[in-house]
């Protein structure tokens, strides 16, 4: 047998390969979509309003159950157990990729929005609303809570334990963000976090990373959980830990994605939903 007839030991040509990852793509987005019909509103720019409301409620519930563990264990003098404390917000980041996911994508978080944006499957332009609606919807969280309980249990901040220094701190939210948001790009569709093995993934990786880090920096991997409370307290001393680290981390992660799947980008209906493209094509009435 001639050399040039013999099979490639490398496998399928690369423009094989991108039609078959494309393939698996959509039929996965299809399967999604049979689970959660409401994941069409991702395509219609008009219903942008939704998408921002999404966002802003998903944050403060997240935040109300973060920085509320911290309230309520110094209002009931310790009866909240670390654990339960950090158990709480991975529990209600599923709750809430479950029942509202498929209308904004549950990002919750900027640097996650960050992060899609980066992988080509969020349009930048729709980005900086969406990380506006977050720190307002943790604000309001603290807000809330600060209304209730008083400014008690530093509104659940996000601070450096003790003995731990800021730069020590951050680099733990480094590594702790970039698995989370390494979690979010393997198991989201597109930009969104939507369906069972998202919420399971995402939401488990949140209560696994606090129960071994929250002595260290709280376990924030957020920088609107952790501006909420900064905001109300006015103390913006560590807060820049809970920036740097967690987008640095968020980074790191589309970088292992990039290794672990290639570029993003590459399911076109999806990225043409981000970006409200698809509304003329497939318009429906409501």
């Amino acid at each position: 047998m001639d050399e040039q007839d013999s099979p490639s030991p490398s496998g399928p040509p690369p423009s094989e390969e991108r039609l078959r990852r494309a393939e698996i793509a959509r039929l996965r987005d299809a399967l999604l979509t049979l689970e959660s019909p409401e994941r069409a509103d991702m395509d219609d720019p008009s219903l942008e309003w939704r998408r921002l409301f999404s966002e802003l409620l998903g944050t403060f519930l997240l935040v109300m159950a973060g920085a509320g563990g911290g309230v309520v264990t110094a209002v009931s003098h310790g009866q909240i157990s670390r654990a339960a404390a950090v158990t709480a917000p991975g529990l209600t980041v599923m709750a809430i990729i479950l029942f509202m996911g498929a209308i904004s994508g549950a990002h919750l978080n900027p640097v996650v929005t960050i992060a899609f944006g980066l992988r080509r499957d969020f349009p930048w332009k729709r980005a900086f609303g969406y990380i506006l609606v977050q720190l307002i919807g943790a604000t309001l969280a603290c807000v809330f809570l600060w209304g209730v309980f008083g400014k008690v249990g530093q509104l659940g901040a996000t601070v450096p334990g003790p003995g731990i220094e800021n730069w020590q701190a951050m680099l733990i939210e480094l590594v702790l963000t970039a698995g989370l948001v390494s979690t979010i790009l393997g198991t989201a569709s597109s930009a969104q976090n939507v369906g069972t093995f998202s919420a399971l993934g995402v939401g488990g990786y949140i209560v696994l990373a606090g129960l071994w880090s929250s002595p260290i920096s709280g376990a924030s991997m957020n920088p609107a959980r952790s501006f909420g409370p900064d905001l109300v307290l006015g103390d913006f001393s560590s807060y820049w830990v809970y920036v740097v680290g967690p987008l640095a981390g968020s980074v790191i992660a589309v970088g292992i994605a990039y290794i672990l799947r290639g570029p993003g980008g590459r399911d076109p209906g999806g990225q043409a939903a981000g970006s409200g493209r698809l509304a003329a094509l497939e318009a429906k009435p409501r």
